[in-house]
């Protein structure tokens, strides 16, 4: 092998796997093994930050399994609610500019009527929204707007829950689908474009929500678990291109197309990079993404009981009496989680692309035994 060549061969190993060469980190590689021998578990990748870098990222079990593939850390996952944090991040943006509110009334912002038809004169404001406090649910689905608007779907009414806006919590994918239209209209740029350009590269990262903008051979295959036949069952719909849709979009209208609820595509090293600039209050490694003002207002909880601010949420039961910020996401039979600590700086990200659906204290429960494992083994340390 030519010389030049080998240096950047070892070096793009040791980027992958930081630790490849010493062991520091061998109990955790050890821990995780355990696990995932002990639960039914297709793949997972992990990535953990520990006095606000990233010390830790490795990968075990499967991709594919049909191939019999392994999976690597440069391999990219459907991350699914996670992905509400980055509509969030970018309407953030939106608001420093001046261009919105988070006070705003939504009728203005999507261009139809958003009106719990009970409370008729209470306006339902984006923050509301971004807050699942909005008094409007998924009964009538989300992956259209028309689900909610009235000239398009005769029951739209039922999109709405009894009480005020306001006036309690219930969480819903179509808020986050309409905010991802409100960005569209007023940055007048498609919203996967949008997140690409002002929130993925200035950080460094590797991702997007249109699948066929992304590199498919790093896709990790997305499997559900069917306890009967005790067999994972392949999720193609994961990663649809929706290319059809995309051909004939409409902007501000159609973007529920690319899923601002749940379409991000990262790996899970990238979202802990991701995460940093979250956990540093809106700026990593030299780039400011938002404001201190705007981090802390998605790091509010709005909801007490819930727990929950603008797509961040805060737990003490992931870790038990530990307090994290952060969000989780399922879906196809994914199941992903991304918590920091702020003031301590460190924090996790775990992603699965298939599992048993256990949960413990509400969290998938491979990833609430993975999460344990990495503290004890890399952030005690």
């Amino acid at each position: 092998m030519h010389k030049a060549y080998y240096s950047l061969f070892i070096a793009s190993l040791l980027l992958i796997h930081p630790f490849l060469t010493n062991g520091q980190y061998s109990s955790a590689d050890s821990s995780i093994n355990t696990i995932m021998n002990t639960n039914k578990v297709m793949g997972m990748s992990v990535a953990v930050v520990k006095n606000n870098k990233v010390v830790y990222a490795q990968s075990f079990g499967l991709k594919n399994q049909e191939n019999q593939i392994r999976l690597s850390n440069t391999d990219i996952f459907r991350i699914a609610s996670i992905s509400k944090s980055f509509s969030a991040t970018a309407i953030m943006q939106l608001v420093e500019k001046g261009l919105i509110s988070l006070d705003d009334d939504m009728s203005k912002l999507v261009g139809f009527i958003i009106r719990n038809p009970k409370y008729p004169e209470t306006p339902i404001t984006l923050k509301m929204v971004l807050s699942h406090r909005s008094s409007i649910n998924d009964s009538q689905g989300y992956f259209s707007l028309d689900a909610i608007n009235p000239t398009k779907n005769p029951n739209w009414a039922k999109c709405y829950n009894n009480y005020a806006p306001d006036a309690g919590f219930q969480y819903c994918n179509l808020n986050y689908n309409m905010a991802g239209t409100i960005i569209e209209k007023v940055s007048g740029e498609r919203f996967d474009t949008y997140i690409k350009q002002y929130i993925l590269q200035p950080l460094g990262l590797y991702g997007g929500y249109c699948v066929d903008s992304l590199d498919k051979i790093r896709f990790a295959a997305i499997y559900e678990y069917n306890i009967d036949s005790a067999k994972f069952i392949l999720s193609p719909n994961a990663y649809a291109p929706r290319s059809e849709e995309i051909a004939n979009y409409t902007m501000g209208y159609s973007t529920p197309i690319f899923s601002p609820t749940g379409g991000m595509k990262i790996s899970a090293t990238d979202l802990a990079k991701y995460m940093l600039m979250h956990s540093n209050k809106g700026k990593t490694n030299g780039k400011r993404v938002i404001s201190k003002r705007s981090a802390r207002k998605m790091q509010t909880m709005l909801s007490e009981k819930e727990e929950y601010g603008l797509a961040l949420s805060t737990s003490n039961k992931l870790i038990n009496g530990i307090t994290l910020t952060g969000h989780t996401g399922s879906a196809y039979g994914l199941n992903s989680a991304m918590f920091f600590e702020p003031k301590k700086k460190y924090g996790f990200v775990v992603i699965i692309n298939g599992s048993e659906q256990k949960y413990i204290d509400g969290f998938n429960a491979v990833i609430k035994k993975t999460v344990n494992s990495l503290y004890e083994n890399i952030v005690l340390k």
